[in-house]
């Protein structure tokens, strides 16, 4: 029995084994051959001594012009100048001022004047009035007739002063003065009781865009805070480029002073010419990386003068920036509670929505009022004045004080023992008035979906700055961390370099433990200017990036 399971056993493993050789053939395992070359007569073998490469070419395209010198202030300031998109923010708050001011308009007192003439010639009816008149009866009319209108600021109601004057002839027999004089001065008022006197269109337009205007500074604002974060992060990003592009170029130069130490004990004996190949490919890929630092050191400049420059016909593009503030690293530790109150009281995007709050309670004061029956009162009183020359030929005698010029006229006038006084009233009841209940509920839904949008974006402040202060806390720890590795590293270096002098160690161990110390310097300029960008970016998460700068933004005032 145990004979038969090993036979089959051994069957079961011939069979696997012609499987797994049959899947080779069919997919091979393919390997690059190592080159085999005749080295007699290389160049880098020779006893002779060979020069050192000569340091790369750093020259960037069109940055030809001098070194601009920036601080971070310096750089805020000049963007807060010429950046476009600040300038399109500004011009907004423009247009609502001037927007408000053309609502306001309203209130301003309307003087009219309506000059007319008239010349009416009919036929002559055969009535006693026309007896003797054998041609058309004439009639002309010269009225001049200013007013002044003004709507109240208050109340919604409308007055106005008018002097109405004419002087008129007639040919009629019946007419006793020709040319006579008529003069009337008085006022009229409408003043709504029910419907338009809390608030009406003109006032809810007005008070709606000193709303908007108050949006559009807070709009300004968020501009103004999210274009200097930009520089912020613009500016440690060119720190880091710059700082970054001189430790790659450090990189680069301690392989060509390694390069003249192999130099130096291959013309005594003490060193193979192979580790010249070595040395050579290590400031191969170092100069490499160099280029690629100096890549990133344009890039990160050209986003910097994007912001703080006006147009493309800026001279300073052809410049090369020199940001010469030093990444800082603070240790006090960030009250959250703190932040987060200062973010909810500063950020300008729940500013904005309180004030459509706002809005939204005047639109309901508004179409509540318009749901209102109509009640105007109405009145108008006024003096009236009239003389003018007798006819001859009219029958009867007018009174005395009827017979003068425009200037008896004016004396009537001012007498006050004519005239009229008029008070009524426009009373209008709606049936369904469905218009208005409609904007009314159109109005309430909208009051209650800003209640949610404002509860949504609390709740995205306070994630966005929970985490911008883990950020500034993760950030602080890696700088601390990747100082710690530089200095290792530099002590790795250091002892090692000690060690291969004394003929312990190799140049590939050498070039590791450069490699391993650049790598670690960049590691730890990297966590330097992230940690600067992280504070940039709690200062915009809590809206303390004017204050935290400096910059002053002055309010729109309604």
């Amino acid at each position: 029995m145990s004979m038969s399971l090993r036979v089959i056993s051994f069957a079961f493993l011939s069979c696997l084994l012609l499987l797994s050789t049959a899947a080779m053939a069919q997919d091979p395992i393919t390997k690059s051959p190592v080159p085999d070359r005749d080295l007699r007569n290389e160049p880098l073998l020779k006893s002779q001594p060979l020069p050192v490469p000569p340091p790369p070419d750093l020259k960037r395209v069109g940055v030809e012009g001098g070194e601009l010198t920036l601080t971070l202030n310096e750089a805020i300031r000049r963007t807060l100048e010429n950046n476009n998109d600040i300038e399109v923010s500004r011009d907004n708050v423009r247009l609502a001022e001037s927007t408000l001011r053309s609502f306001e308009g309203v209130y301003d007192p309307l003087i009219s004047f309506t000059p007319q003439f008239n010349d009416v010639r009919t036929p002559a009816a055969n009535t006693s009035g026309d007896v003797g008149l054998f041609g058309p009866i004439k009639q002309t009319t010269l009225s001049f007739t200013p007013a002044i209108t003004k709507q109240f600021r208050t109340g919604g109601g409308q007055y106005q002063f008018f002097f109405n004057s004419q002087r008129a002839t007639s040919n009629t027999t019946f007419t006793q003065l020709s040319p006579f004089y008529t003069a009337s001065l008085g006022a009229s008022l409408t003043q709504p009781l029910l419907r338009n006197r809390s608030i009406d269109q003109f006032r809810h337009d007005i008070r709606v865009q000193r709303k908007v205007l108050s949006q559009s500074d807070a709009d300004f604002r968020l501009q103004v805070i999210t274009v200097i974060s930009q520089v912020q992060q613009a500016y440690w990003e060119l720190v880091f480029a710059k700082r970054d592009e001189q430790n790659q170029l450090s990189n680069v130069n301690l392989a060509r002073e390694q390069l003249r130490m192999i130099e130096e004990q291959v013309s005594v004996g003490t060193s193979a010419t192979l580790d010249r190949a070595q040395a050579l490919t290590q400031i191969a890929t170092a100069e490499t990386a160099l280029l690629s630092a100096t890549q990133v050191v344009t890039t990160a400049e050209n986003v910097l003068k994007q912001l703080i420059l006006r147009n493309k016909s800026a001279s300073e593009w052809s410049n090369r920036l020199k940001p010469t503030d030093e990444p800082s690293l603070d240790p006090t530790p960030i009250n959250l509670k703190d932040v987060l109150d200062e973010a909810f009281a500063n950020r300008p995007e729940l500013s904005r929505l309180r004030v459509q709050q706002d809005i939204n309670k005047i639109d309901k004061q508004f179409f509540k009022n318009q749901t209102l029956p109509r009640v105007d009162l109405q009145a108008t009183v006024f003096s009236y004045g009239l003389a003018g020359s007798r006819l001859p030929t009219a029958t009867g005698s007018p009174s005395a004080s009827l017979v003068g010029g425009y200037g008896q006229t004016l004396r009537n006038l001012g007498s006050v023992k004519t005239g009229t006084l008029s008070i009524g009233a426009t009373i209008q009841f709606p049936l369904h008035n469905t218009t208005a209940k409609a904007n009314l509920a159109t109005s309430r839904i909208q009051g209650e979906q800003l209640v949610a949008t404002i509860q949504s974006q609390e709740q995205a402040v306070e994630a966005d700055v929970r985490n911008a202060v883990q950020a500034v806390e993760t950030t602080q720890r890696q700088v601390n961390t990747a100082r710690a590795a530089t200095k290792s590293a530099e002590i790795q270096l250091a002892g090692e370099m000690k060690r291969y002098q004394a003929g312990m160690s190799t140049t590939f161990l050498i070039f590791q433990f450069e490699d391993q110390l650049v790598t670690a310097r960049t590691a730890e300029l990297r966590a330097e200017a992230n940690y600067n960008q992280a504070l940039a970016n709690l200062q915009r998460a809590t809206s303390t990036t004017l204050s935290a700068n400096r910059v002053t933004v002055d309010v729109a005032r309604p």
